[in-house]
């Protein structure tokens, strides 16, 4: 069964209580019963079993069977800046980014970005993004949520990522290293930013601007992959040379 997040308000000497949405989807989807065990986890890396002891109208109580810390991390942690992408591929991105262990998620609105969300619709998006990533990160079992911003303009993005220590942005035809040879930073306190086009790839102004803030060019090789199977492939080279996979 997933890993289920909760505040660390929620846990109150040694017994939690859940309302709101996930209280919604153990009694109604899941029909956990009284006497079940779940696993709940919270934003300190902390999880726990609990056995539920009551199930209300408003809330869900249980008791807290077993408490675990979760493990130190060990290796740099990884945000991709995505160009937005139509459809439900950019729920897909999200979904499987967060799988395989990013910790932050940008879309960003580039010049050949061919979705481009209304004003109106941006608080909304985010907040959908947001609980893709919350449900695949439950599904995942990781002990986080990776957050996932609303979008951005790439030359924003671009700016802010000075103190990552490793800063790379995938260019399908352009020069540059593939990402199997670059070096890598280790080290949880190290950032590794990975910047990834959309279909039309990146303008010679937008690759300017990542370079001027000191981003790396790196490519995957002669294939040219659609947008959503390039992030996809990058973070899975990337996360296996932190040895995040086996």
């Amino acid at each position: 069964m997933p890993v289920f997040f909760i505040a660390a308000q929620q846990v109150q000497n040694g017994t939690v209580t859940i309302t709101g949405p996930l209280l919604g989807h153990l009694r109604t989807s899941l029909r956990i019963q009284v006497g079940e065990t779940i696993w709940l986890g919270d934003e300190r890396r902390r999880r726990y079993l609990i056995e539920v002891t009551r199930i209300g109208r408003h809330d869900m109580a249980g008791c807290v069977l077993e408490a675990q810390e979760g493990p130190t991390p060990s290796g740099p942690t990884v945000t991709v800046g995505q160009a937005l992408l139509k459809g439900d591929r950019m729920d897909w991105v999200i979904q499987k980014a967060t799988e395989l262990g990013v910790a932050a998620l940008v879309p960003l609105m580039t010049a050949h970005t061919v979705v481009r969300p209304r004003t109106i619709r941006l608080a909304p998006q985010q907040e959908r993004w947001q609980r893709i990533a919350l449900e695949a990160a439950q599904q995942a079992e990781r002990w986080e949520v990776p957050t996932v911003s609303a979008p951005w303009e790439p030359s924003k993005f671009f700016k802010v990522q000075s103190p990552a220590a490793l800063k790379l942005i995938l260019s399908a035809r352009g020069p540059g290293q593939t990402l199997a040879s670059i070096p890598l930073p280790c080290g949880p306190e190290s950032l590794v930013v990975i910047a990834v086009g959309p279909e039309g790839g990146w303008t010679s102004e937008e690759l300017a601007q990542a370079l001027e803030c000191g981003f790396l060019p790196v490519t995957l090789g002669n294939r040219i992959l659609r947008a959503e199977t390039a992030t996809l492939a990058a973070l899975s080279v990337l996360q296996s040379r932190l040895g995040e996979l086996g």
